[in-house]
């Protein structure tokens, strides 16, 4: 008597795993330091009101720096200008109250803070900015969107910088010629 279950037909297998093919969300984040302080964001989220970096979705259309410097200005009213990465971040978060299992791939940039306008409407559930010491920002933990607000900070402080010209985006992707 044959008591193995039949193994299973190679094709479903694969057809299953291509219907359920893992797709990390991928973000971007604005690392702003200006005399010791940082710039974070105070949003609401489904967990309540968190701080977060300036950070987003990329779009279609925009290579990961130039989403950074429209996320920056978008959620903080202030013009950014990435110049280095400084890391790049996988994290996996599950909602509490759904239970909504989420993966991000976080590119953290660092640049030039420009100009701010006073008169521009933050982002849709920004509630406002606030410049935070290294300190600060480590004594609210409990409140931070995710552990990358500070694993960014942590590793701007550790002078961990990469030139831009590690990202490749493909003319393809901004609407250029291949």
């Amino acid at each position: 008597m044959n008591l193995q279950a039949p193994a299973p037909d190679p094709a479903l297998t694969i057809m299953h795993a291509m219907s359920e093919r893992w797709k990390p969300s991928a973000t971007v984040a604005a690392v702003i330091e200006q005399d010791g302080r940082f710039l974070l964001i105070e949003e609401h989220t489904p967990e309540g009101l968190r701080l977060n970096n300036p950070a987003g979705h990329l779009d279609p259309g925009e290579s990961p720096a130039q989403g950074c410097a429209r996320e920056a200005l978008e959620e903080t009213a202030y013009a950014f200008e990435p110049t280095a990465l400084v890391g790049v971040y996988l994290a996996r978060f599950q909602r509490p109250t759904t239970g909504e299992d989420i993966t991000y791939l976080r590119f953290a940039f660092c640049g030039r803070l420009g100009a701010h306008d006073p008169a521009r409407t933050l982002d849709h559930g920004i509630v406002r900015t606030v410049w935070m010491t290294p300190e600060e920002v480590r004594a609210s933990t409990a409140r931070h969107r995710s552990p990358l607000v500070l694993q960014c900070i942590e590793d701007y402080l550790a002078g961990r910088r990469y030139p831009l010209s590690v990202i490749h985006t493909d003319p393809g992707v901004t609407g250029g010629a291949h």
